[in-house]
């Protein structure tokens, strides 16, 4: 066993603001999408998800690279399709806990994020990256199209960029991969911290429901027709105007003063 296995494969850090820092912890396996991974993961988000005073999730990681994607080795020890399919299964439900939190999740990429690794930065609500950082959808490099990181990506980014960097699997810097819209910001790797900070101290000045109901409405919209999506968008904005925050927001703002949110709400202060 490395030595580095005795401790977790992913680091959990809550702070009393409400902040869970994820951190991916193999970096002698550049932090690969392994069974145990996959499963601390959702393990950590599972929890998240039941945490009534969460604000914002950060995931991050140790060492050079963010992730590569899935352990290759274990992928070619079990050549079955009904494990292939399960493990898959396991990748999406993690994917798709991440979209369903009710608070923004920023991706903090500090190295290489490729594969899948690529589809978790892509997965994420937002996404700061070092100016250290490369992006790539490789399977196809190695036989094997990057059909599951495909999804997120073609929802981060424009079709036909999309699929430049599926069929070639070329790799990407981090200001390409800002101004193709699969990140926010770039900076350098000693600013990395500070830049994430300041994404999360925005977000904690705002109201915990109106986000929760805003990150909700972004991600059902976005698959429906347009018309059915201003419904549900319409819809969202009444119920959310009946909360107390909107309306303190808005009275607030009539009144050229800053709102005074209600902790018992769940609110920022």
């Amino acid at each position: 066993m490395h030595p580095a296995e005795t401790t977790p494969p992913v680091l959990a850090q809550r702070d009393a603001r409400g902040v869970l820092t994820l951190t991916l912890n193999r970096p002698h396996q550049f932090n690969a999408l392994g069974e145990e991974m996959l499963t601390a993961l959702q393990t950590e988000l599972d929890a998240a998800a039941r945490d009534p005073a969460l604000r914002v999730v950060v995931l991050a990681a140790k060492g050079k690279a963010f992730c590569p994607g899935h352990n290759l080795k274990e992928m070619v020890a079990q050549p079955e399709l009904a494990y292939y399919q399960r493990l898959f299964a396991h990748c999406s439900r993690m994917m798709l806990s991440l979209q369903q939190l009710p608070v923004p999740v920023i991706a903090r990429v500090q190295g290489m994020a490729t594969a899948a690794g690529c589809q978790l930065v892509a997965q994420c609500d937002l996404a700061v990256a070092s100016t250290g950082a490369s992006f790539a959808v490789s399977g196809v490099n190695h036989g094997l199209f990057c059909a599951t990181p495909s999804v997120p990506l073609s929802r981060n980014v424009g079709a036909k960029q999309a699929m430049e960097m599926l069929l070639t699997g070329d790799f990407i810097g981090p200001d390409e991969a800002r101004e193709r819209g699969l990140v926010n910001r770039v900076c350098p790797p000693d600013q990395l911290d500070a830049v994430v900070e300041q994404l999360v101290t925005s977000i904690l000045r705002k109201p915990r429901v109106a986000v929760a109901m805003g990150k909700a409405l972004f991600y059902q919209q976005r698959e429906m027709g347009l018309a059915a999506a201003y419904q549900l968008a319409g819809q969202t904005m009444a119920v959310n105007l009946m909360d107390a925050s909107a309306q303190e927001g808005i009275l607030a703002f009539t009144e050229k003063r800053l709102p005074r949110w209600r902790a018992a709400s769940g609110d920022g202060a």
